[in-house]
């Protein structure tokens, strides 16, 4: 066994991880504001606050908004899925298997950008539900009513996330379950469960926080309430270590996310163990 890596191995397996990454790492991180390519520690997303339109005198001076402008730090930090491969292990690895090994990787750098953003998400402080009971049609049209009531944009950059308990009441709900998959409307949720209703992109996901078995938090929020950044997507570093007989695959980035805006946000709070009828 040669102690270098053939080249051609070594780019095929950062693509694959690449493509895995993109294609089913993250369900969020297309739901939020990004920036890529930050440089340094941390970067600030703006919070703008609301402007005022005044009527203005003939040949008088526009009147100024004076738009609020409140900088929100994000700060970023390193991760790392690694694992080794073993060398006599590769002579029966087939191409297939090579790819469950470079997908594992991305899929839990992917949670972690999930992760980063639910918990951006969970610093919410509106709320609606007190862990009672399940999703009902009641508890959404409230939390859809509370984003109404702060003008949060209705532009279809509003999103749902919900967990597999919560799905199952959604279906339950027929104008829900009588509505489309958008897997081709938003290419990061392609073969997922996913659907659009009351103007909401609803996303099924297992990372949602859990608490004392039963509580669950889900969450609808606007696109502009939560900020993700990048410093480094996910980069693979393929090397041969002889003394171990193998390579040591290790896939890093370096991300971070932040609350931006909470007035964008209601957590629905719902037990996650209610009968479903």
């Amino acid at each position: 066994m040669s102690t270098t890596v053939d080249q051609s191995f070594v780019k095929q397996f950062e693509a694959e991880v690449h493509i895995a990454y993109q294609q089913m790492g993250s369900k969020l991180r297309g739901t939020v504001r990004s920036k890529n390519n930050v440089k340094g520690s941390s970067t600030t997303f703006q919070k703008v606050g609301k402007g005022t339109a005044s009527v203005k005198a003939r040949h008088g001076l526009v009147p100024v908004m004076s738009i609020d402008h409140t900088p929100v730090e994000c700060s970023l930090y390193d991760y790392y899925a690694g694992d080794w491969v073993d060398a006599l292990d590769e002579l029966k690895v087939s191409l297939d298997e090579r790819r469950v090994i470079a997908s594992a990787g991305a899929y839990a750098l992917g949670r972690k950008t999930d992760d980063l953003i639910i918990d951006g998400l969970a610093d919410a402080t509106e709320t609606v539900g007190d862990y009672s009971t399940g999703l009902t049609k009641g508890l959404i049209l409230s939390a859809f009513e509370k984003l109404n009531n702060v003008d949060v944009p209705d532009d279809g950059q509003r999103f749902g996330i919900v967990g597999a308990h919560q799905w199952n009441e959604l279906l339950n709900i027929s104008e829900f379950s009588d509505s489309g998959f958008i897997g081709e409307e938003y290419p990061w949720l392609k073969g997922t469960e996913s659907r659009k209703w009351l103007g909401i992109v609803w996303i099924l996901h297992t990372g949602l926080p859990l608490a004392d078995t039963d509580n669950r938090d889900c969450f609808i929020y606007h696109k502009t309430a939560v900020g993700h950044a990048s410093g480094q997507d996910v980069k693979t570093d393929v090397t041969w270590h002889g003394d171990h007989a193998a390579h040591f695959v290790n896939n890093s980035m370096s991300q971070g996310a932040s609350l931006i805006d909470a007035t964008g946000i209601v957590k629905i709070k719902v037990d996650d163990d209610a009968a479903i009828s």
